[in-house]
């Protein structure tokens, strides 16, 4: 079956396309795209994943056309003069 693996980072959104045995699941999809070898950054245990924009576990199973998304840790950098206070 058809997917899709895509890693959401600045700049840049690498996106693999895969043929997958049924039954895959989300973990092994990230895990065959080789996301994980070439962004050493990507920590499944720690960062969040989804199906077509929908958070998913890693052991979720995958279905023919389904797009995996893997998304970075949303950070916020506070200007000099933004001391975070709305005054």
């Amino acid at each position: 079956m058809q997917i899709s693996v895509i890693y959401a980072i600045a700049g840049k959104q690498p996106w693999i396309s895969l043929d997958v045995e049924e039954g895959c699941v989300l973990e092994d999809a990230v895990e065959q795209s080789g996301l994980l070898a070439k962004y050493p950054e990507i920590d499944l245990n720690r960062m969040r994943v989804g199906i077509f924009g929908k958070l998913a576990k890693p052991d979720s199973e995958l279905k023919d056309g389904d797009r995996v998304e893997i998304y970075r840790p949303i950070t916020r950098s506070l200007d000099d003069d933004d001391d975070d206070d709305d005054d």
